[in-house]
């Protein structure tokens, strides 16, 4: 039988099903070989030759594959239509060329499909070809660009800049967009600004609402409100003039439906619909994908099969009528930049199967599927029609006019299906009454309520009110709604921050990364702890910032939109065999290089102080009482500046140290000064002051303080859930008082204790410990609740839980418990250290206390057997005393000569060993780091 290779277990399922018993299909579980963690795996120094490995969980796979062409020596490789796919392919090839499970000659296939269906893998198998040497090198040269990077710069940030853990090539660029636009945020001033607004009834009786658009004959613009004065000029303005109709227009106007998803585009409508993540969307279209429900999800193109455009359109003439299927299909070409269109768009492979009929069970998948289905048929449906009319309302004597917008929808179309979401809360104008040129208006304060209502979530809403008091009030929030015609308070909002779905979209639009690397780019930096992610908006840590602004400041060209995105459109050329990617290699590695090089002779307390002065708008912003805000506020002589911990990682801290202890964190409020130096005292306790304090690692309660006598005085971190303002003398000294003895064991007399660990809340009684859900119930637990736990925790046998004897023999001769002991091979003897097996066919609950010893006895022989061999080595060492007393002496002058000489070879092999521990942890520390960023596996 043919052996066919996928990547996924599921996938080989799925495809098994197809292609019946002529056939043996297998997973390689993703990359069966990737580039060794050390140096030289890219060696630049001979031609950029890589040298690769095979993980240790894909031998078994390559085992696997090897066994299978035994039988059948006919290879197929089926992975993904992608570049990782061809690359897994090529791999492949190569694994089972190198361990000669396949030759030179044997017959290699490779085939492609984009989606998982009968009739796709029929024919593609039906028309192979061979690995696509040139997606192979825009590969390898993207995975050597990956590896460079990473293992050269990485290394860099550990060394100039303690608490950093690596930087990337593509994902230091998307740290640096998130960290730019959060320093945008922090230097926004907000404007104010005023917008009129009157609510108005037809003759018909009819209400509507207008904003004001014109003031003393001038068209306003959107500052020229700028105080709450002004618009309460323009509120009289109105409220004391007869309003008319100027004129009515109305338009017809058509909305088309937007075009069928790429990996892109749903990812940001996953997120802005479902508030799912990058990772979690394409982990679920994965599995959509692999069980052969929509086509392959790795994809910039938005153009779709003829065959699948005419099953949209049949579906939606079935469902919805011929009123909702257009003329002609629509075309879709994409305008995003570097974009491929190697693949069609995702894309459901049965047109007819919504998602009541696949009966999907995982909300994921059933969410997003239902998503792909709805945007697919949506985008071959009918465009929607709809009427605007806009209404120009004035007073008799020019000087005052109002605009109303309204919109009627005459025909729904796509919107029938399917509506895209939006990153921004903006809505449609409501529908207007009907009006006539000419209409008289009359002032109509109750059909303001709703309009006024809705906007006031704004970040500023206040109101002025044709009334003498309304200025007095025009500062606070929202007013009763007493007059017709009312001014709203407005300010300019800052840029907002990325979510994942806009981040996605910027990568996008800069041509950064491809579609199979933006969900994990935008992963990797969270999991490093640079940004943050808060209600679904990305925020950048301190560390975050650190990094960006050294890599923007020292490597500031390998940081630049143009630069990444230039080398992005340098791979595509590979990929199209217009370039030669050792050539590419070979320029980046020349400069990059070059600039690592320039690096090695920086200070840390240089790179510091370069950062302090970029971030000091951040690290230390404006004081209310206007003094400079790099003054210690504990000694107000030393001046504030960034640090590094021994631990890793930076503070604030004061140059006027140690006679000033001054420290916080880097995002520490430093209104809260108190905390810093001595802390905050809060109150004594025999003689001796309780503080509140604010250290590196968060705040913290402290008993006196430190003196030469006394430089660990006791403290206790607070609970994560307590905050500073919750803390006075009486919590500080139950914190103090930790641990808390609850009572004795009934069952032994042990003493149960209550306490807070590195991991939270707990009890503990000897080496048994159970964790409480709450860190209010350390100080309140009671015997009852404490030995259940215990008993619950031990039962489960959980770390730290003593195993209890299966049965209990007596005791040994020399002294000491015999017991018999569950073990996790087996039951066993157990006396003091020593361990004996018991034998298969001898019952643990048969064994008597004399078998126990001769089973003690034969482990105690076997132990011992060793020392023996070393005492018998020794022997002609004993005969050198009886030697000559000339040749005694000799022997005696000779021996710390000859001690020295070992000493100093193990001196040598411990420096040597201390090395190459020293380089495998940099090694390994350095692995997350010079991975594939486009790798999709």
């Amino acid at each position: 039988m043919a052996v066919v290779v996928v990547e996924s277990p599921a996938k080989a399922k799925t495809i098994n099903k197809y292609l019946g018993d002529n056939y043996t299909v297998l997973a390689s579980f993703g990359h069966v070989r990737d580039l060794p963690p050390k140096d030289g795996s890219v060696d630049t120094e001979n031609d950029f030759e890589m040298k690769w490995e095979v993980a240790t969980d894909s031998k078994k796979h390559l085992r696997a594959i090897t066994d299978a062409l035994k039988a059948d020596n006919d290879l197929i490789l089926a992975t993904d239509p992608d570049r990782e796919g061809e690359a897994i392919s090529w791999h492949l090839t190569e694994a089972l060329l190198k361990s000669k499970a396949i030759k030179k000659d044997t017959p290699v296939k490779r085939v492609v499909f984009n989606a998982i269906t009968k009739t796709a893998v029929t024919e593609a198998m039906a028309n192979p070809r061979d690995v696509d040497m040139e997606l192979v090198r825009a590969y390898l040269a993207r995975r050597a660009l990956d590896y460079l990077v990473g293992f050269n710069l990485s290394p860099v940030l550990w060394r100039k800049l303690p608490g950093a853990k690596s930087a990337g090539r593509v994902q230091s660029v998307v740290l640096r967009l998130i960290v730019e636009r959060e320093m945008e945020i922090e230097a926004f001033r907000a404007q104010e600004y005023w917008s009129v607004a009157a609510g108005l009834t037809t003759p018909r009786g009819a209400q509507f609402n207008a904003r004001l658009t014109t003031m003393g004959g001038k068209r306003l613009e959107k500052f020229d409100l700028p105080t709450a004065e002004s618009a309460e000029l323009a509120v009289q303005a109105v409220s004391s003039r007869d309003l008319f109709v100027q004129s009515v227009e109305a338009k017809p106007a058509s909305r088309n439906p937007t075009a069928p998803f790429m990996t892109s585009t749903l990812q940001q409508e996953a997120s802005r619909k479902f508030g799912m993540g990058a990772k979690q969307a394409m982990s679920a279209a994965q599995r959509l994908y692999e069980a052969g429900h929509i086509t392959y999800m790795r994809t910039d193109g938005i153009d779709m099969a003829p065959e699948a455009v005419q099953a949209a359109r049949a579906e939606i003439e079935t469902r919805f009528g011929k009123d909702y299927v257009p003329a002609s299909p629509r075309i879709y070409k994409n305008k995003a930049k570097n974009a491929q269109e190697a693949h069609e768009c995702i894309r459901p492979t049965d047109m007819s199967a919504d998602t009541e009929k696949l009966r999907l069970t995982d909300s994921d998948q059933r969410r997003l599927y239902d998503l792909i289905w709805k945007r697919t048929i949506a985008c071959q449906m009918e465009a929607a029609r709809m009427e605007r009319t806009v209404a120009e309302i004035g007073s008799k004597d020019g000087q005052v006019g109002l605009r109303a917008n309204g919109q009627v929808m005459l025909f729904d179309g796509f919107l029938k299906v399917y509506e895209e979401g939006r990153d921004d809360d903006s809505e449609d104008d409501g529908r207007l009454p009907q009006l006539a040129q000419g209409d008289a208006l009359a002032k109509a304060k109750d059909s303001l309520a709703a309009d006024f209502a809705k906007a006031a979530p704004e970040a500023a809403d206040s109101v002025v009110e044709s009334t003498s008091d309304a200025l007095q009030r025009a500062a606070g929030a929202l007013l009763s709604l007493d007059g017709a015609i009312l001014g709203q308070q407005h300010f300019t909002q800052p840029p907002p921050r990325y979510t994942e779905a806009t981040m996605v979209k910027r990568m996008e639009e800069l041509g950064i990364g491809r579609p199979s690397t933006y969900a994990s780019i935008v992963t990797t930096i969270q999991d490093r702890g640079y940004v943050r992610k808060d209600k679904n908006r990305l925020i950048p840590e301190d560390k975050g910032r650190l990094v960006t602004i050294f890599l923007v400041n020292y490597f500031g060209r390998y940081l630049q939109y143009d630069f990444t995105a230039d080398m992005e459109t340098q791979l595509d050329d590979i990929s199209a065999g217009a370039r030669d990617y050792k050539d590419v290699l070979a320029r980046f590695w020349r400069d990059f290089s070059a600039a690592i090089e320039e690096t090695s002779e920086l200070r840390i307390t240089e790179v510091l102080d370069k950062i302090d002065e970029v971030l000091s708008p951040h690290l230390y912003p404006p004081r209310e009482d206007g003094s400079d805000p790099k003054v210690c506020p504990t000694c107000g002589i030393g001046r504030l500046n960034l640090k590094t911990a021994r631990s890793g990682g930076a503070f604030i801290g004061c140059n006027n140290y140690p006679e000033c202890r001054y420290t916080r964190p880097l995002s520490g409020d430093e209104g809260d000064a108190e905390l810093s130096g001595d802390g905050k005292l809060l109150g004594y306790d025999a003689d001796e002051g309780i503080y509140l304090r604010n250290g590196r690692f968060g705040p913290y309660v402290q008993r006196g303080k430190v003196t030469e006598e006394n430089k660990k005085p006791p403290r206790a971190s607070l609970p994560k859930t307590w905050t500073t303002d919750s803390i006075d003398l009486e919590r500080a000294l139950t914190l103090l008082s930790l641990p808390r003895q609850v009572g004795t064991h009934p069952e032994d007399g042990e003493p149960i204790e209550s306490a807070i660990g590195r991991f939270g809340p707990y009890v503990r009684h000897n080496k048994t410990y159970a964790n409480l859900p709450d860190v209010e119930e350390v100080f309140t637990i009671g015997m009852n609740r404490a030995v259940e736990l215990l008993a619950e925790k031990a039962a489960r046998g959980g770390r730290g839980a003593a195993a209890k004897p299966l049965k209990e023999l007596g005791d040994h001769p020399d002294g000491g418990a015999i017991n018999v002991m569950p073990g996790r091979y087996g039951p066993y003897v157990k006396w003091e250290k020593i361990n004996a097996t018991i034998p298969k066919e001898i019952e643990p609950e048969a064994v008597t206390l004399e078998q126990a010893l001769e089973l003690i006895a034969a482990k105690a022989a076997t132990k011992r057997k060793p020392a023996a061999k070393k005492a018998a080595a020794k022997k002609p060492a004993a005969k050198k005393p009886a030697a000559k007393k000339t040749a005694a002496k000799t022997t005696a002058e000779k021996k710390p000569a000859a001690k020295k000489a070992p000493a100093k070879k193990a001196t040598a092999k411990t420096s040597s060993s201390k090395a190459a521990t020293a380089k495998r942890a940099a090694a390994k520390k350095a692995e997350d780091t010079a991975t594939d960023e486009g790798s999709a596996e």
